[in-house]
Formats: structure tokens, C-alpha cells, sequence
């Protein structure tokens, strides 16, 4: 199984990536292993996480959020269905 996963940092920031192991990968940001960015902005905590049956998908659904505006990540994270709707609608 492969995750989608999206963190936020210390800085306020929503960092978004893909793992199949969260728990790991979440450990391996937090030790400023994990990434660039999250090198210097540490996680705080994850917020979401997403399943997929193998990497492929969960890349594609990765690079589809990360395109996406922090309002709409927010309503992602929220599960408010209405918003997204909306903002999508919007081209947010």
C-alpha cells in the first residue's frame, strides 16, 4: 500500500509527499531526513493521508494537491466535500 500523505510545519506550511510507510517517513522529516524543504521546516504533525494500491496512483494524486491552493488542501484535510466542489469549480 502507498500513501499520500500531507504534513504541516512548524512554519505554518502544508507539505505534501508519498510513502509507504508513514510512520517511517514522518520520522525520517521530523529528523530532517525526509526532505529539502522539510529539512528546514520541520513537521509538526501529519494531517491527512490518502491509500493507494500501488506508487503510480499515489504520485499522480501527489502532484494533482500539490497543484492545489492551501484553501483547497485545507478542505481536503477537512473532508468538507461542498468546498472542494466549489473551489475546483473556481479554478482554486
Amino acid at each position: 500500500m502507498w500513501y499520500v500523505y500531507i504534513l504541516e510545519c512548524q512554519n505554518k506550511a502544508l507539505y505534501t509527499g508519498v510513502t509507504n510507510n508513514i510512520k517511517r517517513r514522518f520520522k525520517d522529516h521530523q529528523a530532517g531526513n525526509g526532505g529539502h524543504y522539510t529539512s528546514y521546516n520541520r513537521p509538526k504533525r501529519i494531517l491527512y493521508t490518502e491509500g493507494f494500491e500501488n506508487k503510480s496512483k499515489a504520485e499522480t494524486r501527489e502532484q494533482q494537491i500539490k497543484r492545489w491552493s492551501r484553501t483547497k488542501k485545507l478542505a481536503l484535510i477537512k473532508g468538507d466535500k461542498e468546498k472542494l466542489v466549489n473551489l475546483s469549480k473556481s479554478r482554486d
